[in-house]
């Protein structure tokens, strides 16, 4: 059984703010969960959006697959009328269902301190909700 404060024995946590503004966007933040894991041994790196209209992707940035991601959001996941729930900006309903698609955690293996990915791999923060120009996600770290 977990005691009150909520620390498991073995697991350190780390929660960042990240500023996505007001557009839909995919943003990599390989780079702070590898600051974040820095001095670590092995285990796993638990990644966590705690928002309801936020996910995360580990897919290749920088050749165009984050553009490809938003269009494919945008097409299966119109920003239309076609939602119950519509609070906010036009379409919002879709944000609210963006995590069934894209999922609001990931968890990846570690080996000496570093991720384990791909080589063209990356951890993306994906927010297509411009209501909300501001995400925290949190890091943990399960050692082995």
């Amino acid at each position: 059984m977990l005691s009150g404060c909520g620390r498991m024995p073995g697991m350190r946590s780390e929660v960042i703010t990240v500023r996505t503004g007001s557009r839909p966007t995919v943003q990599d933040i390989t780079a702070e969960a590898e600051r974040f894991l820095a001095g670590e041994g092995d285990g796993l790196l638990h990644v966590f959006v705690p928002h309801a209209t936020a996910g995360l992707a580990i897919i290749e940035t920088g050749a165009g697959s984050d553009d490809d991601l938003l269009r494919a959001i945008d097409d299966l996941l119109p920003t239309d009328d076609r939602w119950r729930h519509r609070h906010g900006s036009p379409g919002h309903g879709r944000d609210h269902v963006l995590p069934a698609f894209v999922p609001p955690y990931a968890t990846l293996p570690v080996l000496g301190g570093r991720l384990q990915l791909g080589t063209w791999q990356s951890i993306c923060l994906v927010d297509t909700n411009g209501d909300n120009p501001t995400r925290q996600v949190r890091f943990s770290f399960l050692a082995a």
